[in-house]
């Protein structure tokens, strides 16, 4: 009998309820009470009805954050705890065995356990008690949406929601509107997941409203954001960039241009004062391939002089004036070729003073064809001879430089 009672106790203690002796009970309907924070709520609890004139105590106690601290003392039947003034009240009324709490204006930091006792003081039995737990509930603050990524047409973003306040943990949901504001689904390939809402490959479809619903067990709050995707811009950076490129492309070109130009100059044949042969170059070749031994013009004309004194034709005077007018242009020929020298001691047209010097060499062949010329001029007679140099009354039309063809 006694091992029935006692297992009849541990079942009452494990409801919420504890019996000290058949004469007295107390009970609590519910083991937990919800409420939200700032709202006022009211502990139930039932005992016993006593005899009239029994002298009970109710008492409300609750469990301390840590275990191993001392229980917080509320109120009892005639007075309540400094703490809790002005915030805990309690209902009591004996004849029913009523003996509730009433806490106005919870908070967080009500969440705990509490203890009602009821105890006769009129006879020597213990008292009894019951047990609740109080969970203070805290509604979802507003959220905050924000929008990470870039609004342009192929790119990623994500959409993110979370409320800073909420107990229990809140839940979150996204809902996508179109710009004439009219629920969609969701894009393909979207993820919505922890109150951040993926979207992947964006268009000009995905422009629209997007909601964000934060729910917990008492109450939910909203948060809305508004997507307005364009087409690809180009940023202060990328025009830089372009412009910069373009810069370095044209000082390039221009640099190009100008060694291409140069090159040119330089390539660009020098013409001589006095004409450029014809023909080519200036050899020392003889054009009959002769070679006849080293004549000095001095003792040519010397030994014209003499033959001219010796005949008594006057066509001879004739013809020592002709000669005179070929030595004053052979003359000259050679002056010119003084004045070639000169040029060609400067150090750029090294290459041309190598074929002007050919050009001098060919031009003492050329005196030395001329004065063999002079000594058959001697075989004929003076009116052939005069009538010869008759044609050379002019000088040549051709440049002094040309060389002169050696059949006339």
């Amino acid at each position: 009998m006694a091992a029935t009672l006692g297992m009849l106790g541990v079942i009452l203690l494990i409801g919420g309820v504890q019996v000290a002796s058949s004469a007295m009970t107390v009970n609590i309907p519910a083991k937990e009470y919800k409420i939200a924070r700032g709202d006022d709520v009211t502990i139930p609890c039932r005992f016993t009805p006593q005899k009239t004139g029994d002298n009970v105590q109710i008492t409300w106690n609750a469990a301390p954050d840590v275990p191993t601290e001392p229980t917080i003392k509320i109120l009892t039947s005639t007075k309540v705890q400094t703490k809790y003034k002005g915030r805990a009240n309690l209902l009591q009324d004996f004849p029913t065995g009523k003996a509730d709490l009433q806490l106005l204006k919870v908070t967080s930091a009500d969440t705990r356990v509490y203890e009602c006792g009821v105890e006769n003081l009129s006879n020597d039995e213990d008292g009894v008690s019951a047990t609740t737990k109080l969970i203070v509930l805290v509604a979802p603050s507003t959220p905050i949406c924000n929008i990470e990524g870039t609004l342009e047409y192929a790119q990623d973003i994500k959409l993110s929601c979370r409320s800073e306040e909420g107990t229990p943990t809140p839940a979150y949901r996204w809902q996508s509107y179109d710009t004439t504001n009219r629920p969609r689904p969701n894009p393909a390939k979207t993820t919505d997941l922890n109150g951040v809402l993926s979207l992947f490959n964006i268009t000009k479809e995905t422009s629209g409203f997007y909601t964000c619903t934060s729910t917990n067990e008492i109450r939910s709050a909203t948060c809305n954001l508004t997507l307005a995707v364009m087409p690809p811009s180009m940023s202060m950076a990328s025009v830089g960039g372009i412009v910069g490129a373009v810069v370095a492309v044209a000082v390039v070109i221009g640099i190009i241009c100008i060694c291409c130009y140069c090159c040119r100059r330089k390539e660009k044949p020098e013409e001589y004062a006095m004409g450029t042969p014809e023909g080519g170059e200036f050899t020392d070749n003889d054009p009959e391939e002769k070679e006849d031994g080293p004549e000095e013009p001095v003792r040519y004309e010397e030994e014209r002089r003499v033959k001219s004194a010796d005949r008594l034709d006057p066509q001879d005077n004739r013809s020592e004036r002709s000669y005179d007018r070929r030595s004053d242009y052979t003359d000259r020929r050679d002056d010119h070729g003084d004045r070639r020298e000169r040029y060609d001691r400067d150090d750029r047209y090294d290459d041309r003073r190598d074929r002007d010097r050919d050009r001098d060499r060919y031009d003492d062949r050329r005196g030395r064809d001329d004065d063999r010329r002079g000594r058959d001029d001697d075989h004929y007679d003076s009116d052939r001879y005069s009538e010869r140099y008759d044609s050379r009354d002019r000088p040549p039309s051709v440049p002094p430089n040309k060389p002169r063809d050696p059949r006339i």
